[in-house]
């Protein structure tokens, strides 16, 4: 017994062929490590425009979550007492301009009474009482990143910049489908990652068919 128990953990004997003794191997594939360093290469280009978007789409998302119902600006008004204020109309929007220090140009300028002035901005107006110098600046402020994250994500700038969104995207699809490439075996596309792939695949699918477009 015991001396069968130590010829089956023998080595083979000298001569025999190795591969007879452990099984034919495998060749490695050697289109794996460029398709993983493909993969991490564009993953590093794309960590920037990715928080942009997700940054974006978060604040978009919920938008009826903010306050004033707007992701990229934030209202505000103050109030100043700037004394009896003469002259004319012009005049008066000049010297508030310069008072509060507000250096763009009105739009426009018109008496909502003969005592209550409106200075109207693109983003703020001023509301002035002449008799009593009573002034209210009110208007809206861009919100830290979001503003700048939500013009890019909405394209809203130079036609430029819709050849940079179009690589981003092309670059997600991209890592999209060398990801499921990456690792072979089980936990690969033919095992575990199948199951992941249809399970995102299903939730957009399932959310249609329930919610509707």
């Amino acid at each position: 017994m015991a001396e069968s128990d130590a010829e089956e953990g023998a080595s083979p004997p000298k001569g025999a062929p190795r591969e007879a003794h452990q099984g034919k191997k495998k060749k490695p594939q050697r289109w794996r490590p460029w398709l993983r360093a493909m993969h991490r290469d564009i993953g590093y280009v794309c960590v920037g425009l990715t928080f942009i978007y997700a940054l974006s789409g978060l604040a978009v998302n919920h938008l009826t979550d903010w306050s004033d119902g707007d992701a990229s600006f934030k209202t505000y008004s103050t109030s100043h007492e700037m004394g009896p204020l003469k002259g004319e109309d012009q005049a008066i929007a000049d010297d508030l301009r310069r008072r509060i220090g507000i250096e763009e140009a009105p739009r426009e300028i018109y008496r909502q009474s003969p005592d209550e002035l409106e200075i109207i901005f693109d983003k703020r107006s001023l509301h002035a009482n002449t008799t009593t110098g009573h002034v209210v600046d009110e208007g809206q402020k861009p919100r830290f990143i979001l503003r700048v994250a939500n013009w890019l994500h909405l394209n809203r700038g130079k036609k430029a910049w819709t050849y940079v969104a179009d690589g981003y995207a092309a670059s997600l699809m991209v890592l999209a489908v060398s990801g499921m490439f990456m690792i072979a075996g089980k936990k690969g596309l033919i095992g575990r990652g199948a199951v992941l792939v249809g399970l995102g695949i299903a939730i957009p699918v399932i959310y249609v068919s329930f919610a509707g477009p």
